[in-house]
């Protein structure tokens, strides 16, 4: 089964990155500030991850810590973002809006969806801050252009919310692949993935 889990490392320096390759990893999230959960990396770390790593790269877009409600501003320094991703040679972008009241911002996921294309576009963490997470993640599924959404379920750990994993995994017509996270660690990582058919899983520490 091994052979066929992809291992993504959520990293925020080359080193990092370098040593995450080293030990298996098959592909990096790259963020800065992971002590507040992940925000946009530099661009000088994307340019410096992209030449000396033969594994793709995703690159965070989140400008700020905190909710995942942002302003037209905030939604248009991510466009900016996302134009520099485009350029920089990375396999992909990370990102997740939220409304006020709690639901997938579609509107606005669809607008940086559209125009991240032709890169690979992951919904992070912030669907399992929303109000109903398989409706959210229904109206995922329908949105062109996202390919993977992370999440643990909406529970504290990926094993913790392992059924709600399985229920996403097995929607009807799911068109998008999770990403199983939350505390997914060499020890637990082949169990998580077994249990709930993931086949992609996420981490700090995976490798």
């Amino acid at each position: 089964m091994n052979n066929t889990l992809i291992f993504e490392s959520c990293v925020e320096t080359l080193e990092d990155a370098l040593a995450a390759e080293k030990s298996g990893a098959n592909r990096i999230e790259l963020c800065s500030a992971l002590d507040q959960d992940g925000l946009t990396p530099s661009e000088e770390l994307t340019k410096q991850c992209v030449q000396n790593l033969s594994i793709p790269v995703m690159a965070m877009v989140r400008p700020r810590g905190g909710n995942f409600v942002y302003t037209e501003e905030e939604i248009r320094q991510m466009e900016a973002e996302i134009e520099f991703f485009k350029q920089s040679g990375v396999a992909g972008v990370v990102f997740g809006l939220l409304t006020e009241a709690g639901d997938v911002d579609v509107e606005n996921t669809s607008r940086l969806a559209r125009l991240a294309m032709p890169l690979e576009v992951t919904f992070h963490k912030a669907i399992d801050y929303s109000n109903d997470i398989q409706k959210s993640f229904q109206e995922l599924n329908a949105i062109d252009g996202i390919t993977r959404v992370l999440t643990s379920g909406g529970k504290d750990t990926a094993w913790n919310g392992r059924d709600v994993l399985k229920q996403m995994q097995d929607l009807p017509g799911r068109r998008i692949k999770i990403i199983a996270a939350g505390k997914v660690l060499p020890e637990n990582r082949e169990q998580i993935a077994s249990f709930t058919g993931v086949s992609e899983l996420h981490g700090k520490r995976i490798v």
